[in-house]
């Protein structure tokens, strides 16, 4: 009889092992892939907030930069991975929504990935090279018609916001420019230094610094009211340019089957980071304005970005081919 007990008790025990499994979570590094090369939005978003959610968390962040095929290298990296909360990846606007209209096919679907929380949000800005004639947008537009097929633009990838907001402005401006695809915004920005192209709608953090040192000279921002940390730099509405509001997000993501007490423990430490006064300033620094909404809101926001995107991306007839 105490034989019988004694392996009942064993059984209980073994069944309960499971439910308290990632009590102890995290007991290594935790990796955010960056889906893009170093110095773009979201390398620099994953960067700010991943010391501070490590500390959190009590364990190390490490930022792995997986750059190529507008984010869908760094995106199958991460749906390949464990599902065991290590791995994560800082999500954004192109290959959580728009890869999924422009590519025919994809290595991944929005149902291998389980959003954790918006991380940042941040307008787009239209920029030229100090050196250009183009002194605000109305220029710059006269300057491509005045000389079809010369005119350029570059951006972060194909597919990503930058991209999107071009071919958009092209669009409601009326010309016509041929599209560099760069892999990250880092490479597009460090181009556009070199004067090797026309112009750019980048994400505004990665070329903020360089309108503020002069070498960029911003013509007009995406979003809705002016942008306090470029006061005297008109919307695209103000520029003459409507119907242009367009919104870059990024934000943490695992693959699926992560265990839910996992999503809740990292959810639980980025909300805290992202509501921390320190990460606030840093973002609003950057003209974003810091995320942290729950996982299930997140996952709405992606689903809705998606059907929003791909409406975009049929009117413009645009395609990746594959």
């Amino acid at each position: 009889m105490k034989s019988f007990r004694l392996t009942q008790l064993l059984a209980a025990t073994a069944l309960a092992l499971p439910l308290c499994a990632h009590a102890a979570w995290p007991e290594k590094p935790i990796t955010i892939i960056v889906p893009a090369a170093p110095g773009g939005t979201t390398d620099m978003a994953a960067r700010l907030i991943g010391d501070k959610l490590g500390q959190s968390l009590g364990t190390t962040v490490v930022i792995e930069n997986k750059a190529g095929a507008a984010g869908i290298v760094g995106t199958q990296q991460l749906v390949r991975s464990a599902p065991d909360g290590y791995t994560l990846i800082m999500g954004n606007i192109g290959p959580n929504a728009i890869n999924y209209s422009m590519y025919k096919k994809l290595p991944y679907t929005p149902e291998d990935f389980v959003p954790i929380t918006l991380v940042i949000s941040v307008p787009n800005v239209l920029v030229v090279n100090a050196d250009s004639p183009a002194k605000n947008v109305k220029d710059l537009i006269t300057m491509i018609k005045d000389k079809p097929d010369t005119g350029t633009f570059g951006s972060s990838g194909t597919g990503q916001s930058p991209h999107l907001s071009a071919e958009m402005f092209k669009q409601r401006a009326g010309i016509d420019a041929t599209h560099v695809a760069y892999k990250g915004a880092g490479p597009a920005v460090t181009a556009l230094l070199g004067n090797q192209y026309t112009f750019m709608i980048d994400n505004l953090p990665s070329s903020l610094s360089f309108i503020k040192a002069g070498k960029f000279r911003a013509l007009a921002v995406t979003s809705n009211e002016r942008v306090a940390e470029l006061p005297d730099v008109p919307t695209m509405a103000e520029a003459g340019v409507p119907d242009m509001v367009v919104t870059a997000w990024f934000g943490l993501l695992a693959p699926k089957g992560t265990p839910q007490d996992v999503i809740d423990k990292i959810y639980a430490s980025a909300k805290t980071v992202l509501a921390s006064p320190e990460i606030q300033t840093r973002f609003q620094g950057m003209g974003g304005k810091a995320g942290g909404n729950s996982p299930a809101e997140f996952a709405t926001f992606i689903d809705g970005e998606r059907a929003r995107w791909e409406q975009t991306v049929k009117a413009a007839n645009l395609s990746a081919g594959n």
